[in-house]
């Protein structure tokens, strides 16, 4: 978890959990508290009492889901104000870290997509 509040909530599935991981580091270092959430299956949230779920993804935090498939799904975890960083098709043909750099999968693409993020809504 974050130490103390966190800022920013981090959601990922399966192996784009190493990348979420990853990301915090980024964004802890730029003085931004992140945790990340393991999301092994959509149902264990399903699952929780609405007030539990919402401690797990945290109140009040930009929410930001990863993982390399479309966004379809996501939006119920995300919320109004959250981003996704993942695929925006199918068909693609590549080597796995030549379509991650693609969609924007790397931890440095999406830290920096984070933070400008957060420095739109501030000023908004």
């Amino acid at each position: 978890p974050a130490d103390g509040k966190a800022e920013v909530t981090l959601l990922a599935t399966g192996s784009e959990v190493s990348i979420a991981t990853d990301v915090r580091k980024h964004l802890q270092k730029t003085g931004i508290p992140t945790r990340v959430i393991s999301m092994p299956c959509w149902e264990l949230l399903e699952n929780l009492e609405s007030s539990a779920r919402e401690n797990v993804l945290g109140r009040g935090t930009l929410r930001v889901g990863i993982e390399a498939a479309v966004r379809s799904g996501w939006d119920r975890w995300l919320g109004e104000c959250g981003i996704f960083f993942g695929m925006t098709g199918f068909g693609a043909s590549a080597p796995y870290k030549d379509l991650y750099d693609h969609f924007g999968l790397t931890a440095e693409k999406i830290a920096a997509g984070v933070r400008g993020h957060l420095s739109i809504t501030a000023r908004d």
